[in-house]
């Protein structure tokens, strides 16, 4: 799977390249089927201190799969945004086997 990842309104981080590809390789190889994800990092002013965004776009057939989350840290994010992710791949694979 080919994965793009870009830093919007914030610094890039290697440690947070590392982590959305390993997550998201992991997630590539359950379901083969994947062709290619988009990776935005956004950071906004919020006074609630939930201030970082990861947002994940996947690419597969059928309509695109789309997560966003908004947590204190990007780590947070990350790992929410793909929990999520998750959850529609699943549901897309199922109807796949049903088809």
């Amino acid at each position: 799977m080919l994965i793009n990842i870009q830093f919007i309104k914030t610094k890039g981080k290697p440690n947070l390249t590392e982590l959305v590809s390993e997550h998201l390789n992991k997630l590539s190889e359950k379901y083969e089927w994947l062709i290619r994800a988009e990776v935005y990092f956004k950071e906004e002013n919020d006074p609630t201190g939930k201030s970082k965004i990861c947002e994940i776009e996947l690419s597969a057939p059928g309509p695109r799969i789309f997560a966003s989350s908004t947590e204190e840290s990007f780590e947070l994010a990350i790992k929410k945004t793909i929990f999520e992710l998750e959850q529609q791949v699943k549901k897309r694979k199922a109807v796949f086997v049903a088809h």
